[in-house]
């Protein structure tokens, strides 16, 4: 199961937080790290960092964007301490282990984001994400270190990893498998685009709008068969809207 979770690092800046990471990854029994445009490495300081996690940095992907690293995942899920204007489902860490591991155990692909180390993830990457996962932490001083946070996440993943390996907790395979992340960003853009043609959206208000909008499909989690049948649906309306001006176009020559 654990080998179907991807932790991908976006925008790091100091390279030894990777091999940090990759340390606390390997303690922990993960092994696949995504690096998204990762500043200075590789670098001898995350070689160090590491303390014998240096097969993991070997081993790790480095994209030239988030889209790429995201390729094939069912879920995807943005570790951060901030509260934002527009609210995320939002778990704890233990929450996410299960969420996870339920997904992973039924053979589908997990990412676990985390952001720059001096800003976090992004809100366009926080839109790519089912949900957010806040760590609990001291109110007065909740910032903590991104090997750090990576540890935590990962502890808890393990222990429930071993927990369902010793046959304490069981996993319930879905029936049928979520669309994948690229497949639901086809079909975003396609939504944004019909909620403009057919006149209901306005392009002032359209990001907070298809925030909210990606709040509710990604609670759905529809498979692919769900989302051809939405884009169908979309499709008909954008046509019909070109059906209804072509037949005004007749009427006004008609007079």
């Amino acid at each position: 199961m654990l080998n179907h979770i991807r932790i991908v690092l976006i925008e790091t800046s100091h390279p030894g937080n990777i091999g940090a990471v990759a340390r606390a990854m390997k303690n922990m029994r993960l092994s696949r790290l995504c690096l998204v445009n990762p500043a200075g490495y590789p670098c001898a300081e995350a070689t160090s960092r590491a303390s014998g996690a240096d097969d993991l940095l070997q081993r790790a992907q480095v994209y030239d964007s988030l889209d790429r690293a995201l390729e094939g995942c069912r879920l995807v899920l943005g570790a951060s301490a901030r509260l934002r204007s527009v609210q995320w489902p939002q778990i704890d860490p233990r929450a996410c282990a299960a969420t996870v591991l339920e997904e992973a155990g039924a053979g589908g692909e997990v990412a676990l984001l985390f952001g720059r180390e001096s800003s976090g993830l992004r809100n366009s990457e926080l839109d790519r994400c089912h949900y957010l996962v806040h760590i609990p932490a001291n109110p007065d001083y909740a910032s903590l270190n991104l090997s750090q946070a990576v540890q935590v996440l990962a502890y808890e993943l393990n222990m429930r990893a071993l927990a369902i390996e010793e046959g304490a907790a069981a996993v319930s395979p879905t029936s049928t498998p979520a669309a994948e992340a690229e497949a639901m960003e086809g079909f975003f853009a396609h939504l944004e685009q019909a909620l403009l043609d057919i006149g209901y959206a306005d392009p002032k208000q359209s990001p907070r709008l298809q925030r909210r909008l990606r709040r509710l499909f990604f609670r759905a989690r529809p498979d692919s068969d769900e989302l051809n049948i939405l884009r169908g649906i979309l499709r008909a309306a954008q046509g019909g809207k070109a059906l209804r001006a072509a037949r005004n176009r007749g009427g006004a020559q008609g007079e």
